[in-house]
């Protein structure tokens, strides 16, 4: 009786265990020495857990477009700062302040989104600071 028990919950303990062993801590992936501003043009806003990512191209230096994949906060999270799945469309100009990874190219956390309409929205990062961004060359 004891071992059917186990069987039934060993898949419930696996399935909570799997989200919390994925997570990171921003200091894992992000540097806070290397804080960046980006303004660019939205092309997609997934809303998944554990973190919502926003995707912006940006012209670089030569004039190409770059793809830049900026991590948010979880969309509970980003639902009590004011987000809504519809807060931004592809094709909006927005301008994203945040913090480079430490080993992926063109991948930032995102602290604050700056709309359209200049209203400035915060994302719940999981690193808070007063540190300005810098503009990215």
């Amino acid at each position: 009786m004891k071992h059917r028990s186990l069987g039934l919950w060993l898949p419930v303990f696996l399935a909570a265990a799997a989200p919390a062993a994925a997570h990171h801590s921003f200091a894992a992936e992000y540097d806070r020495d290397k804080p960046i501003m980006l303004t660019g043009t939205v092309t997609r806003l997934e809303w998944t857990n554990p973190h919502a990512r926003l995707y912006i191209e940006v012209k670089d230096e030569s004039g190409a477009l770059v793809t830049w994949d900026f991590e948010l906060g979880p969309p509970n999270g980003l639902m009590r700062q004011g987000w809504t799945r519809n807060s931004l469309r592809a094709g909006q100009t927005v301008t994203v302040n945040g913090f480079l990874s430490k080993d992926e190219p063109h991948v930032a956390n995102a602290r604050s989104v700056f709309l359209p309409d200049g209203r400035q929205v915060f994302t719940g990062s999981s690193f808070d600071t007063t540190t300005e961004p810098a503009v990215a060359k």
